[in-house]
Formats: C-alpha cells, structure tokens, sequence
C-alpha cells in the first residue's frame, strides 16, 4: 500500500472526521496519489474515488437501559445508590414553591366558588405562608376540622 498520509490527513480534514474513517478505493489510488491540493481531495470525494466512514459515536444503550430500570424498577433510587443530601436531588425552595402554588391555586377557587368568604380566605392564605400546612391535603383536613368546608 502505497504511502498516501498527505491525502487521507487532507480527506479526513476537509470531512471532519478521525484518519481512519478515510478509505481509498483501490483501483483509483493512481489518481489519489497524483491528489496534492484540498481542491483535488475534495473532487475525489464527490466522485466516490475517497470513501468518508460515518463518524463511530458513544452507544447509548446501556444509558437508556438505566433510565428505564429507573423509571419502571426505581433502581438506582434507594439509599444505598443517593449521592448528595436531600436538598441536593431536590431543592427545597423548589419544592416549597410547588406546594405554596398548590395551596394558594385551592384557596382562590374555594373563595370564587363561595364556598369560604374572603376573611376565611384571607386567614388561611397566610397561615399557608407562616408554613402552617405542610401539604394541601393538610389544608384541607385543617379546612374539614373547623367546619370551613362539608365533605
């Protein structure tokens, strides 16, 4: 095989790819060894005479295997594979946000749909502020307890 590192380094160059992604047919070599300028490499490209293998990538299989093992199994969710503090994997002012919206969102339809007045409103609003309620479901058993709503 004849010495062509000038013409697979400028073939690979001009394709973007690795040297050995850069295969040279055997019956035109004549004419890749006589290829010196970018110009001529790329000629023989278009023509078919300089073959470009696909780029080779990262297999993804092993990390689609884990996410799904994740999402249908839980693995890799228990105690033993956490890595961070609970804060770390979920912000807690995050969380608090979800909740706060939540609460506030049942408040407001509670109060349009005249099932509390507005000072009823207005009380429980700010004691899901002060962080009395640690869920909506715990609004609502608050709201139960004290007769505010039926059911």
């Amino acid at each position: 095989m004849p010495d062509l590192y000038l013409q697979r380094r400028l073939a690979a160059d001009i394709a973007n790819v690795g040297l050995n992604n850069v295969k040279f047919l055997p019956e035109y070599l004549d004419e890749v060894r006589d290829a010196l300028t970018r110009e001529d490499v790329r000629k023989l490209i278009e023509e078919g005479k300089i073959i470009i293998e696909k780029k080779r990538g990262i297999s993804g299989s092993r990390t689609k295997t884990r996410r799904k093992n994740r999402r249908v199994k839980g693995e890799g969710r228990r105690t033993g594979s956490k890595k961070g503090g609970k804060n770390a994997r979920s912000n807690e002012r995050d969380m608090w946000v979800v909740r706060i919206r939540k609460m506030r969102e049942y408040l407001r339809e509670l109060r349009d749909n005249g099932t509390i007045d507005s000072s009823t409103y207005r009380l429980f609003y700010r004691k899901a502020k002060g962080g009395t309620f640690k869920s909506l479901a715990d609004l609502r058993n608050t709201l139960r307890q004290q007769g505010k709503i039926k059911g």
